[in-house]
């Protein structure tokens, strides 16, 4: 028979695998990951994406003519770079949308920064800005032509309009949200309101509204698709127009997925500089 432990002495719980641990650790609300598994499930979820697609195509869920296999749209994108199309539409496309999203910003941030600090600029500017953005910005459309023509500005105001006012309310928000002890402090110190602003408040909120913008960047693509397919001489989203009318659904599909591609590499690249910048909020969150 086993010995049994002597008066007032407690057995060691066994130890846990350490792999079990971070399984554990991983499947909690908020429980750290690392980098390598993120990085695994990630190719694991896009690969998933791709056998779904393929294996739908292979099983002729729907007409070739509406549902392309992977190759062929992998087959029409190696056409299409040969030639530079795919590279002179992508680099328009991406061109417009930075253009049009750091116009939106320059302003957006200032004001949401101002309604979000002054209460009588609140009360002035946010429920205008509250008005205009439930009008659906595809309703501009036909305006922004009027006014501006087919050009580039055109593209511009129409990214504008489709961002700038949720990004407005937003950053608003996300100012409200420093905790008051942080004001009382400055003011406790003999700081003045602009330093305030300067000093504590945009520090504080710099964080969330770094967020916000890889948020309304999403929007942004939207609305430059919209006004590419509505009138454009190139870009993305002209070429996915112009392969509707002879029925390419390859061509549809590439342009669709190197639209995705192209927001996801902003965005990660957006997150990437968020994390070197506020190194102390991504330590506070964990």
């Amino acid at each position: 028979m086993p010995p049994t432990p002597a008066a007032g002495v407690t057995l060691a719980p066994a130890a846990v695998p350490v792999s079990r641990r971070r399984r554990r650790k991983a499947t909690r609300l908020y429980g750290p990951l690392d980098p390598r598994i993120y990085f695994s499930v990630t190719v694991a979820a896009f690969a998933v994406m791709l056998a779904a697609w393929w294996l739908a195509a292979a099983l002729n869920v729907t007409s070739e003519l509406f549902l392309p296999s992977p190759d062929q749209v992998w087959s029409r994108g190696v056409e299409l770079g040969r030639d530079g199309t795919l590279e002179s539409a992508a680099w328009e496309s991406f061109r417009r949308i930075t253009i049009g999203f750091l116009i939106s910003t320059a302003f957006g941030v200032p004001i949401g920064i101002l309604i979000g600090t002054y209460r009588i600029a609140e009360a002035a500017i946010e429920p205008p800005v509250g008005f205009i953005r439930y009008m659906p910005a595809v309703a501009f459309v036909p305006l922004s032509i009027v006014w501006f023509g087919v050009g580039e500005n055109q593209k511009y105001v129409l990214i504008f309009i489709g961002t700038f006012f949720q990004q407005v309310l937003m950053v608003m928000d996300d100012v409200k949200r420093v905790p008051r002890e942080y004001i009382d402090i400055g003011y406790t110190l003999g700081l003045k309101d602009p330093r305030i602003l300067l000093r504590i408040i945009f520090p504080a909120s710099a964080p969330a509204i770094w967020d916000t913008l890889r948020i309304t960047l999403g929007w942004a693509w939207t609305w430059l698709v919209v006004a590419e397919l509505v009138a454009a001489p190139n870009g993305l989203g002209h070429m996915i127009l112009t392969a509707q009318r002879y029925f390419e659904t390859d061509t549809i599909f590439l342009g669709i997925l190197v639209i995705g591609l192209l927001g996801l590499a902003m965005d990660q690249t957006m997150k990437i500089i968020g994390r070197r910048l506020f190194r102390w909020a991504e330590t506070q969150r964990g």
